[in-house]
């Protein structure tokens, strides 16, 4: 859709329409002299015949819509030479070579950053002072110094272009400070070219921001649809990373080598993936702001020529990246930002074809994301706040993605089921909530509309903070009026209230919440409001850490799972053995999702040694036969997910540094573990059978008459639970730490 905003121009300068002589081109006929092709997308032919005429123009328009040839087709038809800002280096590479390819002359498109040789900056100049370089790419750090702003003041320019515009709103996912000089810049250049401003997702914020800071004059504004229908778009609980890192190998494998992304936060975790992907046989590579600059380009070029199938990326990887066929992107943590996640989205599918999109969401990536901005001044952590809630509310919510997606970026979606996301194909519980939505409404209305979600939700839920102590509204009869609920529980009503139009979110005072006529209409005369009950929130929230193997919910099949409990209880009375000496619970949970049928197939699952299937392994490979024979089970595929982790590097290394007495504090710390994770580890290895001698760690955490009544206690306890055993031991007062090294060395001495 194209809509126009008038702006009324300064007295100081002519205007640019005026100064601007109006120019006539054929311009199907220059597209496919140009580029080949035969007709304009969407909104395109109106963008550039603004540009033409002269005016202002700002294009929001969705990756993979076009937005480049906006600017390169007019830069190719007008005199002289346009400039174009673009924030990142790769980003100008891959355009400066996609418009080249299309040319018969590398002189058409050349960039200026920092990683030219005075050589090449000289050549730089030369095409441009001769007249053969249609478009030039610049960092907007090129723009700051005062040599460049005086060269490019004496070339025949045609306009200025803005690529990624968004930067340059602090409200904005990539907000850039140089770009909120540019106007600056741009007036002392040339003050009388036009200038045209592109980015693929703005909200109704962020778009008055661009405007207003780039001082656009009587602006031609196009927003294209930010419906992408092609988009699969899909929410997964991330609760165990092992589980997750597995799922995501299993789905590229079912890809069958097309081409994706992964969007991680750190560095680190980049590569880890990518290892752990080239070992499960997909040709994976890593992709962050810490490599070497050549590394990077290299990386890239594999990507687009195919040479690799997915690139595990930082957000530093993807602006700009022409590749039609990208045919998923996953992303490994919860983005900062909607716009961060609507933008690598659109990454998938440009050609118009599939493109699935997969987000792994967990509560802990939020609070990682929050401890990243606890360092940044106080505007910016509110403005990343807010920015985060929002990506949450997506993540959480029950209804249909694309219609928060759009609802977002201020376009409404009227349809009532996409089909096209997993809301959609799975659809989720709906309840009635009239009374709730009316209890948000009256504490909306007794705060006069001044407050954001979060404070509203505070004031329902009756949680007394000191703001709400400075504004007394803790006398209010709103306060305390919905605390028979949990506060996610509001924080979802009001997102579907937004989603209704019964509330809306003020675009200056961003996040406040204000009534709407339908709102209003609804406080008068309450009628049925039925919202979706998402159990996502439960889900991600789920502790993730295998405490004492005390739940049996990994297990793909339960009855079995109980059943091989049951068999071990048996077996270990047999053996006057704890059942936990047989066999950990983690390794019945895999026999239950595995179903080895014989002793060889026993070395799939985790803590089962060889020695140790030889040992205890018969009569349950037995009882797993015959249940997947009774129950005509198919077996899982052989799929076995390859882990990069050196389990016996790390076996020998546990071993090592225990027999030379090392403090287990520097032995998790030289590998970058927790002391929980390590103490795993080492159950893991005792369990299997090998012996750890770990008595010297033992006896400064515990006296001697402590150890005797603990091991005491595993002789003759039925369950595998720490949480157990505390409760037993309540009269000590034993923690977790304590308790789970003595139950390794009880497994080093008597499950030999």
């Amino acid at each position: 859709m194209g809509t126009t905003t008038a702006k009324k121009a300064t007295s100081k300068k002519q205007s640019k329409e005026e100064s601007q002589p109006k120019q006539r081109f054929d311009l199907h006929k220059a597209l496919q002299e140009h580029f080949g092709f035969n007709k304009f997308k969407g909104t395109q032919e109106k963008v550039i015949e603004s540009l033409l005429a002269g005016h202002d123009t700002f294009v929001i328009m969705p990756t993979g819509g076009g937005k480049s040839l906006c600017y390169q087709l007019p830069a190719m038809v007008m005199e002289g030479v346009a400039i174009i800002v673009s924030p990142l280096i790769a980003l100008m590479k891959n355009q400066v070579d996609l418009v080249r390819g299309y040319s018969s002359n590398d002189e058409v498109a050349h960039f200026l950053n920092s990683t030219l040789t005075k050589k090449e900056i000289k050549e730089v100049h030369d095409d441009l002072l001769s007249g053969k370089t249609k478009m030039l790419y610049v960092a907007p750090e090129t723009l700051t110094k005062q040599e460049n702003l005086e060269f490019f003041s004496d070339l025949k320019l045609s306009f200025f272009a803005v690529d990624e515009a968004h930067c340059i709103s602090e409200w904005g996912h990539d907000f850039r400070p140089e770009y909120r000089r540019l106007r600056e810049m741009m007036t002392q250049i040339n003050p009388d070219i036009p200038v045209i401003a592109l980015t693929a997702t703005a909200t109704p914020k962020v778009q008055s921001d661009i405007i207003k800071n780039l001082d656009l004059q009587n602006t031609n504004v196009f927003i294209s649809s930010f419906n992408r229908p092609n988009l699969y778009y899909e929410i997964q609980p991330k609760i165990k990373k092992s589980q997750t890192d597995e799922n995501i190998v299993r789905f590229i494998k079912s890809m069958k080598s097309k081409s994706g992304i992964i969007y991680t936060l750190n560095r680190k975790t980049t590569e880890e993936l990518a290892a752990i992907l080239v070992a499960n046989g997909v040709k994976a590579v890593a992709y962050h702001a810490g490599l070497d600059s050549k590394v990077r380009a290299d990386r890239q070029d594999q990507f687009l020529n195919e040479d690799v199938q997915v690139i595990c990326a930082t957000i530093a990887f993807g602006m700009g990246i022409d590749k039609p066929d990208i045919r998923f992107v996953i992303h490994y943590n919860i983005p900062k930002s909607i716009e961060n996640y609507y933008q690598e989205t659109g990454r998938a599918g440009r050609d118009g074809m599939e493109g699935r999109c997969i987000l792994y969401y967990s509560h802990k990536d939020v609070s990682k994301l929050e401890h990243l901005m606890r360092d940044k001044p106080l505007s910016e952590r509110e403005v990343g706040a807010q920015l985060i809630n929002e990506t949450v509310a997506y993540a959480e919510s029950g209804v249909c993605r694309r219609k928060v997606l759009m609802s977002y970026f201020g376009e409404e979606f009227t349809t009532e089921n996409c089909g096209q996301c997993d809301n959609c194909k799975h659809p989720k519980e709906r309840v009635e909530a009239k009374d709730e939505a009316v209890i948000v409404l009256k504490a909306l209305k007794q705060l006069d509309e001044r407050f954001a979600t979060e404070y509203v939700v505070q004031i329902i839920t009756g949680k007394l903070t000191p703001q709400i102590k400075m504004f007394r509204h803790e006398g209010i009869t709103a306060f305390a009026s919905g605390n028979q609920r949990e506060p996610h529980f509001w924080n979802s009503l009001i997102r579907q209230m937004l989603l209704e139009g019964l509330l809306s979110k003020d675009i200056e005072e961003y996040g406040v919440l204000k009534f709407t006529k339908k709102g209003e209409a609804f406080l008068k005369k309450p009628k049925t409001f039925e919202i979706v009950l998402n159990n996502l929130y439960e889900e991600a929230n789920a502790d993730d850490e295998e405490t004492a193997e005390a739940s049996s919910g990994a297990a793909t099949d339960e009855k079995l799972f109980e059943m091989l409990k049951e068999l071990r209880q048996r077996e270990a009375k047999k053996k006057n053995l704890p059942p936990f000496v047989i066999f950990l619970e983690s390794s019945l949970q895999d026999m239950a999702t595995l179903y080895p049928t014989n002793v060889a197939d026993l070395d799939k699952c985790q803590g089962v040694s060889k020695g140790k299937a030889i040992r205890y392994g018969k009569p349950f490979v037995e009882m797993v036969a015959k249940y997947v024979e009774e129950n005509n089970i198919e077996k899982p595929d052989d799929f076995v997910m390859k882990s990069v982790v050196n389990k016996s590097g790390n076996k020998v290394y546990i071993i090592q540094n225990t027999d030379k007495k090392v403090s287990l504090e520097t032995i998790a710390k030289n590998k970058g573990w927790r002391i929980d994770e390590m103490l795993e580890e080492m159950e893991t290895i005792a369990a299997s059978g090998t012996k750890l001698n770990l008595d010297y760690a033992i006896d400064e955490m515990l006296d001697e008459d402590e150890q005797d009544e603990i091991i005491d206690y595993f002789k003759g306890c039925d369950t595998s639970s720490l949480q157990v055993a505390q409760e037993e031991l309540s009269d000590h007062n034993f923690n977790w730490e304590q308790l789970k090294i003595m139950r390794i060395k009880f497994l080093s001495e008597y499950g030999m």
